[in-house]
Formats: C-alpha cells, structure tokens, sequence
C-alpha cells in the first residue's frame, strides 16, 4: 500500500528477482493442470500477504485453486523498506498486484491506466487503535496526535487523513509516524512514538491482548466502514496493467474465477477452517496464538464479500475520500477504475448466485 517513486522501484529490481525467480511480464507455460495440459504462470505481489486483510490471495493457492482453475500462480509479498506491492505491478515485475481498489484512481490521476480486475473486501480491515492514554475516541480526538500509518503516502495514511477529516482535523493537525506494521506498530505505540495506529489483524489482538490499545474507530467490517466512512469503502481487489489484461484476458479470467472461488468457500466456511488451511506462521507466532487468530479473523469476517463484485457505492465512496484528501480525481470515471466483467463470468461459470448489490460503471 505504500505509494513510492518508480525510480525506488528500479533499485529494488535486483532484491525482487530473487524473490520472483522464474517469472516474466507475460504468460509462459510452466506447470501442468489435472488433464496434463501447460498452465499459463503469473505473478502477484500482496501488499503484506500474512494479514487478515489480504488472506483471500494465500487462501486460493492453499486450496489448490490457481491450479484448479487453470494458472500457475507465483504469490510474493512487500516487506519493509522494499518494493511496494503496486509499485511492483505497474513497473512490470509482477503481473498483478494484491492490493486496495483507491490504488486503481491513485494510478490513473497520474496518467497509469490500472484498473481492478474483481473486488475482495467491502471495507479497509483496519482499526484505529489507540493507547488509553490518548482518550481518543472519534475523530475530532485526533488533533495534535501522533498517528501511525504503515509509511507516509500510503494507503493507511490517506485513510487516517480521511478519518481525522470526518472529525474536522486536516492532516496539518496531527504528527504522522511511519510505523510500518506488526511488531513495529506495536512497539511504536508500547514506547509512546504513536498514540493510536492504523493497522490490521493480528497486530489489533496483540495490541489489545498486551493492553497496549483499544478501537476507537472500527474500519474493518463492511458495516464499520459505512458507519465512519459514508458507505461501503472496497479495499482488497485485484490491480493490473489494463494494457497487459486485454492482451491476457483468458489467463486473467482464470484467476478472478480462482479468487471468486476463494470467496465462496470463505463465505460457506469458518473463522477455524480458514485458519486451518492457512500456513501455520500466518496464524501463530510469538505475538498471537492460533485462538487469538481465530476469533480476531471471525470478529472482522464481514470484511470480506462473498462473490468478488464490486459493492454498490463503494467507488463513489472512494472518490469522495480521494477528493477529501486532496487528490485530483475529476479527470477520472468510475468506469476507467473497475470491471464487473470478469467477476460475474467466474460466477457464472461456477453456478454461484451473486449477494452482493453490485456497483455498476456510471454512478459507483
């Protein structure tokens, strides 16, 4: 979710490669499906594949779907300090990019036409943690704060902006701290460096189990969101180069109809089964117990849509934070940044009846 320079993309070219050995910026046979046939290997890069917010991208390869549904998917991840997750898309190192929808209208009010391919979550996953001491309890509390975001020009720090601005605090009324997440997110609060941090689970049942912090704004259930944001906020998506999808449209299909897939069986399956078919360092570490893990991921389960449409309202939503923030998006149409086109093939193909009101391409 961090926003850097293509210029700090190019010198971390050489570290990525290591990590996405074997890849390329196009289809190229290189495993073979059920019946023998050569599948198609992409690539994607999730913008921290071990949160709960972008479980669905790890979730589709443990359950064998990329496979099922005809690619070869090779996943890697952001780390601190390196190459970002969308950075990494639109330079083509990696075909697709695991990461929030706003990234899409981000990309193209710089002229980069991204566009997202099929919709995950219908709200950011994140909290507004805060320490007790803070007293932080809406918005308006934020003035003369310390926040931490994940890095500055991310996408928790415009989400932080548009936060502090429900309450009337513009982001010259409070210190932004790049915090990045996890264990430094924690220790940033436990050592008084942030009075509250936006962040994710499990950093928010760590933090909440130390005693270190406590929600004071809940971003990370579709209801959440339209109680704080305004309306459904999508997040998790799919991002990629809209040149490289007309020219990979069935390899493209296929790993929507895998990710579509993915959300079904989240939506006909438990908090336990997931963290079941999870790997196990996702769920369990020095900080969470896979019980911790488990009843953080089922109190934030109504993050995740059940059928990978994108919600109605959920762009406007968007727009209207982009526009809050003070990012030029008038240039931009709803109908540049999305398409239902290939979500609603998978669920078609798979024989599943859509839920969610879906957003169509002229009013968001």
């Amino acid at each position: 979710m961090k926003r850097r320079s293509i210029v700090a993309v190019a010198s971390a070219v050489a570290a990525l490669s290591l990590v996405l050995a074997g890849c390329s910026g196009s289809s190229t046979p290189a495993a073979t499906g059920a019946d023998g046939q050569a599948l198609p290997t992409v690539s994607m890069m999730v913008g921290g594949i071990d949160k709960q917010i972008y479980l669905p991208y790890q979730l589709a390869e443990s359950l064998g779907f990329y496979k099922k549904y005809g690619v070869n998917m090779q996943l890697s991840t952001e780390q601190n300090g390196g190459v970002g997750a969308e950075e990494a898309m639109i330079s083509g190192q990696v075909n697709f990019s695991g990461a929030w929808y706003i990234h899409a209208a981000d990309f193209q009010t710089k002229g980069k036409n991204v566009i997202n391919l099929v919709q995950l979550s219908g709200a950011p996953g994140e909290r507004l943690m805060c320490s007790p001491a803070s007293n932080v309890k809406t918005p308006a509390d934020l003035k003369g704060k310390k926040i931490g975001v994940t890095d500055l020009g991310s996408g928790t720090d415009q989400l932080s902006q548009f936060v502090a601005s429900k309450g009337g605090v513009t982001k010259n009324d409070y210190t932004t701290v790049a915090v990045h997440a996890g264990a430094t997110a924690i220790a940033a609060v436990q050592r008084g460096e942030a009075d509250c941090v936006m962040t994710t689970q499990p950093t928010v049942a760590t933090l909440e189990s130390q005693g270190l912090a406590t929600s004071a704004i809940d971003l990370a259930t579709t209801s959440g969101a339209q109680q704080n944001l305004g309306g459904a906020w999508p997040a998790a998506g799919l991002l990629a180069q809209a040149d490289w999808v007309d020219k990979n449209k069935d390899t493209v299909q296929k790993v929507v109809t895998a990710l579509v897939a993915t959300m079904n069986w989240i939506h006909t399956h438990t908090a336990q089964d997931v963290a079941d078919a999870l790997p196990q360092d996702f769920v369990q570490n020095s900080s969470i117990s896979k019980d911790q893990y488990v009843a953080a991921l089922q109190a934030d389960y109504g993050q995740f849509l059940p059928d990978g449409l994108m919600p109605a309202g959920g762009p406007k939503t968007i727009f209207q934070m982009e526009t809050a923030i003070g990012t030029d998006v008038s240039k931009v149409s709803y109908a540049s940044t999305f398409t239902q086109e290939y979500a609603q093939a998978a669920l078609k193909q798979l024989g599943i009846t859509p839920t969610t009101k879906a957003a169509d391409t002229t009013n968001g």
